[in-house]
């Protein structure tokens, strides 16, 4: 039997384990940030989304990562603090991973076979890729690090 997004977990930044079939039956933007990122004033379009669509059943997640230009150097006390402070971030936020290379998180590793990039490379080109689940758990689409969380709005509404 194949993978669901529902087989997988990831430690969320305060350091609890989150078992994602507690997201079954929601919509998911999976998003791997950067705090220190030409893209990080996303957040404050990924709040706006999730504060606009969350009672509808739409859920972010941030999965910081520091592959890329080592924009996420701090540790999860600085990343909760940064995105608290400067966004007001209320979506769950998950420990620092990798998105690529050997040490790939399998929950990243399943999105990237599942959705594919720019001419089929699974590989995470950079902050803020993110990939959209509908309510059965499957990957709907993926966005290049430029698409901004309000043009996302029209996918959003089509799943709610």
């Amino acid at each position: 039997m194949s993978q669901t997004l529902y087989d997988f977990s990831a430690q969320r930044l305060n350091g609890d384990q989150q078992n994602l079939d507690a997201y079954r039956g929601k919509i998911l933007l999976i998003v791997n940030t950067a705090s220190q990122c030409g893209y990080t004033p996303q957040y404050a379009g990924l709040e706006e989304l999730y504060r606009r669509f969350k009672d509808q059943g739409l859920v972010v997640l941030g999965f910081p990562c520091n592959q890329f230009g080592a924009q996420e150097p701090g540790d999860a006390e600085a990343i909760s603090q940064f995105c608290q402070t400067s966004f007001d971030v209320s979506f769950p936020l998950f420990a620092k991973i990798d998105v690529n290379g050997d040490n790939t998180h399998p929950l990243y590793a399943w999105l990237k076979h599942e959705a594919a990039g720019i001419l089929g490379t699974e590989a995470i080109k950079w902050n803020f890729t993110k990939f959209l689940v509908d309510r059965e758990g499957k990957v709907v689409d993926r966005y290049a690090p430029a698409t901004k969380p309000d043009e996302l709005v029209a996918a959003v509404e089509a799943l709610l």
